[in-house]
């Protein structure tokens, strides 16, 4: 890991860290299990915690109906709409 790497990392770390005090010092609170990260585009794999617990870490995730991936590519987010465009179109074919 580089320098570059080890200093997003730490910001992203401390970014965590803010909200979480921020969230707390207004009487909320960060759901932990429900609480994911994509870590995009990186070699790093430190895993980020709030209060001792570690955030699970995934490979894809969908964000306003669209499929965001590790990569930052648009394959997963492409098949999946030609697939429900698919669908629409055999659930019509039968009207």
């Amino acid at each position: 890991m580089n320098q570059i790497e080890i200093s997003l990392v730490r910001e992203n770390l401390f970014l965590v860290t803010s909200v979480s005090a921020a969230s707390a010092a207004a009487g909320l609170s960060i759901h932990k299990r429900k609480s994911k990260i994509l870590q995009y585009n990186t070699a790093c794999t430190d895993p980020i915690t709030i209060d001792g617990e570690d955030l699970e870490d995934v490979k894809t995730f969908t964000y306003l109906g669209r499929i965001i991936d590790e990569h930052g590519g648009s394959d997963a987010d492409v098949k999946a709409r030609i697939g429900k465009v698919r669908t629409a179109y055999l659930q019509l074919r039968n009207i």
